[in-house]
């Protein structure tokens, strides 16, 4: 699906505040995988998925889609878009129509299709989310924190993305709204088959949710591997400002105090399982 050659990007390239955001990045995304994208603040994540949707453009490197370059003079980008959906963080600061459906309806009416295959579109993408149908025709101003938020992606998936990226998509939510939110993407990746990029700067939700985990840091890729392969490496991960998930912070405390753990868990059924095993023993 994708592949980045040594991909590097330069913000302000030549001016006073120029800075390396990505630097030589190589990396290989395939078919239906659920991939969780973490680094800290400034790692180049935010770039990253930019240039996956042709936001941006490399300074150098080259970024394929179903092999072919996604920057090439004969590209059709309109079309990249179309199946590469990007959700931004707060997506429903982006909510503007008079109603929930109109705003759904945008982004296949860009595509040009007709207005009953823009309804029909919005129509479904409005049922994935779980929006109640009593929300589709309100202002998206009166519904909820949680609501536009839905209101929000279900404008992506009216597009009918095979590849959802999404930046943080659960900021600003209580615990109950971000369980709702990820609980959604897990069962939308399930019902369509999409790629889904959760760039999220919480451990534990990538942990719980994801099957591929990329950490970066200073512009690269430092760790790529499942989520017991990557938070496996905790010395290198607070080098670069992040952690283990905390069950697995804390089954390391036991394991440290002379029980023989598993130290290697990242969720907490996991850590359940751990230690009601223990307790057999």
């Amino acid at each position: 699906m994708f592949v980045l050659d040594e991909v590097s990007y330069i913000y302000d390239k030549g001016g006073a505040y120029q800075s390396q955001a990505l630097d030589r990045v190589s990396l290989t995304v395939g078919d239906g995988e659920f991939i969780g994208l973490i680094g800290h603040t400034g790692s180049g994540k935010s770039t990253l998925i930019q240039l996956m949707d042709a936001l941006l453009k490399p300074d150098s490197g080259t970024i394929y889609y179903n092999g072919e370059d996604i920057n090439g003079s004969s590209y059709d980008r309109r079309k990249l878009r179309s199946e590469v959906g990007l959700v931004f963080q707060y997506p429903e600061h982006q909510l503007f129509e008079e109603s929930v459906f109109k705003d759904v309806c945008f982004g296949p009416k860009n595509l040009g299709l007709s207005q009953k295959e823009q309804e029909l579109r919005a129509y479904r993408a409005l049922e994935l989310t779980g929006l109640s149908k009593e929300c589709f025709y309100q202002s998206p101003f009166d519904l909820s924190g949680g609501q536009k938020r839905r209101a929000a992606i279900a404008g992506v998936l009216s597009m009918e993305p095979k590849v959802f990226i999404l930046d943080e998509p659960t900021a600003g939510l209580d615990p109950k709204g971000r369980k709702e939110i990820l609980n959604l993407i897990r069962d939308l990746r399930e019902k369509t088959g999409m790629t889904v990029i959760l760039v999220s700067h919480s451990m534990d939700d990538v942990a719980d949710y994801a099957d591929r985990i990329i950490a970066m840091d200073k512009g690269r890729v430092f760790l790529d591997g499942t989520p017991k392969e990557v938070f496996a490496h905790a010395e290198e991960l607070a080098e670069a400002g992040l952690s283990v998930p905390e069950v697995t912070a804390i089954v390391r405390m036991i394991a440290d105090r002379g029980l023989p753990v598993d130290t290697s868990v990242t969720t907490i059924p996991e850590a359940r399982d751990e230690i009601l095993r223990i307790l057999g023993r």
